[in-house]
């Protein structure tokens, strides 16, 4: 909940001029802004590389569901991408892995590639449940076919300035791999421009979800250009 329309904009148009500036090919690169600001988003970024998604999305078509948004809006504003599971939607909206599984499916049928996101809390990782939660979570969101990416986000190193080793990463990488090979997996637990090239080096880290380092259109360059170091 970051970003009135004249920010979220400036911070698409200095994007925009980097990577005109300074291209980084074979980088995929998309934004989640708010949703007030997706129309403005869709179309500064009509002829763009950058794709946008959004930040959530309602597992029914439509309804008596005040205040939620389809998967069939976002399609119409043109977005490529959702974010599902988000772990401040599991903490602050109580969505269980069941609610995911449905939100990936409306997002497959109105043709947008839902992000699942997934991660343990500092609970579950001091008791040693670590991989058992995140094995469930992927297995329980999992789609019988169709795109899909999962971004690993330890709760406990989002926003908090901690940073799982990394042994951690790629030890929860490598078994999210083995679940669902060939997908693409990001890692999401506060990744900055200082840790980004060591984080993005680790096996089956394939790329990063950004959270408060995509609020500044630099870091965030700064983050995608150490994509190209892999």
């Amino acid at each position: 909940m970051h970003g009135l329309l004249t920010e979220t904009s400036g911070i698409i148009r200095t994007l925009e001029q980097a990577l005109a500036e300074a291209p980084l090919p074979g980088v995929d690169i998309a934004v989640f802004p708010p949703f007030t600001a997706l129309s403005e988003v869709s179309s500064l970024l009509r002829n763009s590389t950058i794709a946008h998604g959004g930040q959530d999305c309602h597992a029914e078509p439509k309804g008596a569901f005040t205040g939620d948004i389809s998967a069939g809006m976002l399609a119409e504003l043109g977005c490529q991408y959702v974010l599902v599971g988000h772990s401040e939607r599991r903490q602050y909206h109580g969505e269980d892995d069941a609610l995911l599984k449905r939100k990936v499916a409306a997002a497959q049928i109105n043709n947008l590639v839902p992000i699942v996101c997934v991660g343990e809390t500092l609970a579950e990782r001091d008791a040693g449940e670590t991989l058992a939660v995140v094995r469930r979570q992927v297995t329980a969101a999992q789609p019988k076919s169709g795109a899909y990416v999962i971004a690993y986000e330890p709760v406990w190193a989002i926003g908090t300035g901690r940073v799982a080793t990394p042994e951690q990463v790629a030890e929860v990488h490598a078994a999210i791999a083995a679940l669902a090979p060939g997908v693409r997996i990001l890692y999401g637990g506060s990744v900055k421009p200082d840790n980004a090239a060591s984080l993005l080096s680790l096996p089956h880290v394939h790329g990063a979800l950004v959270g408060g380092a995509s609020l500044d259109a630099k870091s965030f360059y700064a983050i995608a250009a150490a994509a190209t170091l892999r």
